[in-house]
């Protein structure tokens, strides 16, 4: 049987090479529903495998079903990346397997958290004196914050949030039994202030940076309107929210600073793998008061406030070690270049696109995703996204704006360089002609 040294010296090499030949694969996944299930053993093996046996699986039976986000052509949804000093950390993390469920449990888990988040609103230019917790996603931080705002106001049950907000909105108003109501966005996609009825509101969700078209309500007005009536305005910035490390950029987040809540997601634009969502709060009393519960087990001399007195989940994981990982070994100066260099890379594709006769562009584009659609049908389009993702060569993804179908280009890998753009746009007007055709 082999030492972990050599499994782990093994497993480092497949990851090294996996990211050498990223270009190499299709990028999303070519199989059918249940391929990958058919091919697994029906029950777990009776006597111990060595860990080759897993990488050989691994290359044999899964990676057929691995849609490639660490690819430089995947360019569906909001693109990511797994940077190395993260994916050291990952392993780093899984290695000392701390369980935060309170301060004694881990200081250094909380701890390297607070710094670390703290660090994070630092580089985004965000106010001084915000509590910064870190989740697994989105969604959970969106919820928190709803939550929060339930219990701030609870005699008001109404959410609002523009049309274009994310469906975690929706998925969160739900579960918390709160009335979610839709505001129109005007011309530009954006929340429409004068369409805000706050009279029974909790909470508004504004969002810089939606999901669809990228689009920027208008927060300050907003945050406005919420301190007259006393409403808990949360900002989501899941995505666009690491852009303003770049201060010429901060223009497009005016307003934020006056958020109760703040969500930014560093596993989206920030180099960080999947499972790193920082949630920051002015009101760090409505949220510890709607979600601690401190059983009799968990009951110590130490007057610490715990994370998870901050939140639904009681066992955290160690995420502050990949996100500081990340912005040590990038520094802010690293950062920059890379979210400036996608803002370039995006802006040459609009401009590709702007040119070509039989092409529109569908929405302004404020940060690194285009949207656009060639002149036709919905149909068409529907199809021409199909062949392009078919071909294996790059993956998009597709959005409705007006009624009508929409294709997007994200850019988010650090990975992705000036000609693997090019060849997208290369690939959308070599399929555009078999469909036109």
């Amino acid at each position: 049987m082999s030492t972990f040294r050599e499994d782990g010296g093994a497993a480092l090499d497949w990851v090294a090479s996996y990211l050498d030949r990223l270009r190499e694969y299709p990028v999303l996944a070519q199989v059918e529903p249940g391929e990958i299930r058919a091919a697994l053993p029906l029950a777990a093996p009776e006597r111990a495998e060595p860990f080759a046996n897993v990488l050989r699986d691994l290359d044999g039976v899964l990676m057929s079903g691995i849609t490639h986000w660490q690819s430089p052509r995947h360019f569906a949804y909001f693109a990511t990346t797994g940077s190395e000093p993260a994916i050291l950390a990952e392993l780093l993390i899984a290695a000392l397997n701390q369980v935060g469920i309170l301060w004694r449990a881990s200081p250094a888990l909380q701890e390297l958290e607070e710094v670390t988040v703290d660090w994070l609103r630092q580089l985004l230019g965000l106010p001084d004196g915000l509590h910064g917790q870190i989740e697994d996603g989105a969604s959970l931080s969106t919820m928190i914050a709803l939550a929060s705002a339930r219990e701030a106001r609870p005699e008001s049950r109404v959410v609002l949030a523009s049309e274009h907000a994310h469906s975690s909105v929706e998925k969160a108003a739900r579960l918390l039994e709160l009335d979610l109501r839709k505001v129109p966005g005007d011309d530009v996609f954006a929340l429409r202030v004068d369409q805000l009825d706050l009279a029974e509101a909790c909470a508004v969700v504004a969002t810089i940076g939606t999901t669809g078209p990228t689009s920027i309500d208008p927060v300050a007005a907003i945050a406005e309107r919420c301190e007259e009536e006393g409403v808990w305005l949360h900002v989501d910035a899941a995505y666009a929210g690491s852009a303003a490390v770049c201060p010429e950029l901060r223009g497009l987040f005016s307003g934020w600073e006056r958020a109760d809540s703040i969500v930014v997601n560093p596993h989206k634009w920030l180099l960080v793998p999947q499972g790193c969502s920082v949630l920051w709060t002015r009101r760090p009393e409505e949220v510890r008061n709607a979600f601690s519960l401190v059983p009799e087990y968990l009951r110590v001399a130490e007057e610490v406030a715990s994370l998870s007195e901050y939140t639904q989940v009681l066992g955290k994981r160690f995420r502050a070690l990949k996100l500081w990982a990340v912005l040590r070994c990038y520094g802010r100066e690293g950062l920059q270049a890379v979210i400036r260099e996608h803002l370039r890379l995006a802006a040459l594709f609009e401009r590709w696109v702007g040119e070509e006769p039989g092409w529109e562009l569908c929405a302004p584009r404020h940060f690194s995703l285009v949207c656009f659609r060639h002149e036709g049908s919905d149909e068409l389009n529907e199809a021409l996204l199909e062949r392009v993702n078919a071909s294996g060569d790059v993956f998009l993804s597709h959005t409705r704006l007006d009624g009508r179908y929409v294709v997007r280009l994200a850019i988010g890998n650090a990975r992705t360089t000036e000609d693997d753009v090019r060849f997208a746009w290369e690939v959308l007007r070599r399929e555009a002609r078999g469909v036109v055709a």
